[in-house]
């Protein structure tokens, strides 16, 4: 392989590990902590891989009691360097065969292989240049629970696994649900060798490779290479050598290795979570959401206050000024409710009624619902996740909202125009009555002490003190009752923006403590997905 393509290649694995390390970050929390653990742990053996020697390719022998693992591995080496026969019956430690020394001590180091030989060269098959490392690994159907916690370790370290089976177990379901099945994704650096091929007819031998090809192929393992050797005879050693030195020279192993456990601890997590995205949150649910908080929250209530009291105000100010004091007796709607405090909003609290338990099942209700909608196509550990943002913040939402409507501006201190505009004619009214009556006062008074009264100037026979009179207090009693229709259509339209000025103080609130958290969430599993499509190799 070319210095680009290794290049080329190391990058995607590097962005493949940081993608599956972001899908488990990303999904801390949410899924059980098992496959999360199992996740980081492959991270950690892959750095710890990457950091040792990338020039040797180091393949493992496993197999079972009497597969004759230990005797092909001598067979392909060229040398007794794992002892058989009576011997060493079964293999209680690895055993490493080393062609290329330099730089391999640190990598026996991590695989903790101690017992390490140096093999001679095997002429077309490997040298001190190849960089090859074979390892003859314990039975992993052992009694010994040490020598199967090696080969369990192993499994998930070499960087390509040659399975050993002999001709009367290699449908042997321990191997094929405990190792091969799980290992489907590693078909690129797995090999399956029908070892002691010896022992069966010739006319068997073909159908019996058949036969194992068709179980692999059930375990996903259907692109694997299956060969057929005899390690006692010599039969196929060197196609298996053949086999391995091509994995060897193309240093390819170590990248295909790491990328199939990425692929397979994505799909790990990716089970673990399940398939699908969140509807996501929509204007009209957040919309619903608002107006149920609002509504709990007794918006109304404040938006019927702001119409009063500004019905209030006007006729205190534009009323007929001989009875507008008595509105003075009536209580401001807003003051009963302290929202016509000048407290800083956070300081400041309404004297609405406490949300009682019907209003605290509508907001919950509230929340509810619009947690739903947004989580509807979600997996359900991410729905659940979803709607427990959305909940987070339900006991904060009472007193929130009450802070965001004593803090809205309702603009209940703004005065309109056409308020001193009557207040004049309403009391030029008034003083127009008070001096008619004044002139006819005066009159009276003359004409009481038989003095000389003047005459007193008419229109159309109507004297003018009369006139006065009359037409003040017309203009008084027609100036209030106007003033009435005007300031029922002003307290409308203030307690109209007074009802949009509180629903979005009541929308910031939902979008603080529930649109948000939902929203951070519904990212979170968008990222996940992204990431573990990434890891996967997509």
């Amino acid at each position: 392989m070319s210095r680009h393509g290794d290049a080329r290649e190391s990058s995607q694995l590097d962005r493949r590990l940081e993608a599956l390390n972001d899908a488990r970050e990303l999904a801390e929390g949410v899924l059980p902590e098992e496959p999360l653990n199992e996740v980081f742990s492959l991270l950690e053996r892959a750095s710890s891989r990457r950091s040792l020697s990338g020039d040797h390719t180091v393949v493992g022998f496993f197999g079972a009691t009497g597969s004759g693992k230990s005797s092909l591995f001598n067979a392909v080496s060229g040398a007794e360097i794992a002892t058989a026969a009576a011997r060493r019956p079964t293999t209680s430690e690895p055993l490493a065969g080393i062609w290329g020394a330099e730089g391999s001590a640190p990598l026996l180091d991590w695989l903790e292989v101690r017992n390490r030989h140096h093999a001679a060269a095997v002429e077309g098959f490997a040298d001190e240049g190849t960089g090859l490392i074979l390892l003859d690994l314990p039975d992993f159907d052992s009694t010994r629970a040490a020598n199967r916690e090696v080969v369990q370790r192993m499994v998930g370290l070499v960087d390509v696994l040659v399975w050993v089976l002999d001709p009367q177990k290699y449908a042997d379901a321990a191997v094929h649900n405990d190792f091969l099945t799980p290992l489907a994704a590693h078909g690129a650096v797995t090999l399956v060798v029908l070892n002691q091929v010896d022992r069966l007819p010739e006319k068997d031998v073909g159908p019996v490779l058949e036969s194992l090809k068709g179980i692999l192929a059930r375990d996903g393992l259907g692109t694997v290479q299956v060969l057929g050797a005899s390690a006692l005879l010599g039969t196929g050693v060197g196609r298996v050598r053949s086999a391995i030195r091509h994995v060897a020279l193309q240093r390819q192993a170590l990248s295909q290795r790491l990328a199939a456990d990425v692929a397979k601890a994505a799909r790990l997590l990716r089970e673990e979570s399940g398939d699908g995205e969140a509807a996501g949150v929509r204007p009209a649910t957040t919309s619903r959401l608002t107006d149920e908080l609002a509504t709990a929250a007794n918006v109304p209530l404040v938006v019927r206050a702001v119409a009063r009291s500004y019905r209030l105000e006007s006729t205190r100010r534009t009323g007929w000024p001989v009875t507008r004091w008595l509105s003075r007796f009536r209580p401001d709607p807003l003051r009963r409710l302290n929202l016509r405090s000048n407290a800083p909003a956070e300081l400041s609290r309404t004297s609405l009624p406490p949300a009682g338990a019907p209003a605290r099942a509508r907001t919950d209700a509230a929340v509810r619902e619009f947690a739903d909608y947004a989580s509807a196509g979600a997996p359900g550990p991410w729905r659940a996740a979803i709607r427990g943002a959305a909940r987070e913040g339900r006991d904060r939402l009472p007193d929130a909202l009450d802070q965001a409507i004593a803090g809205t501006d309702l603009q209940a201190s703004r005065k309109s125009w056409w308020w001193g505009v009557f207040n004049v004619v309403q009391w030029l009214a008034l003083l127009t009555v008070l001096a008619g009556l004044g002139w006819l006062g005066v009159l009276a008074a003359l004409g009481y002490f038989q003095m000389p009264v003047p005459q007193v100037p008419r229109v159309e026979g109507w004297p003018i003190p009369t006139l006065m009179i009359a037409g003040g207090v017309v203009l008084g009693i027609f100036l209030a009752v106007t003033g009435k229709f005007i300031a029922a259509a002003a307290a409308n339209a203030r307690s109209g923006k007074a009802r949009k000025r509180l629903r979005n103080a009541v929308a910031a609130v939902a979008q603080e403590l529930v649109v948000e958290p939902v929203e951070v969430e519904i990212s979170r599993l968008k990222a996940f997905n992204a990431a573990l499509k990434t890891a996967i190799g997509r």
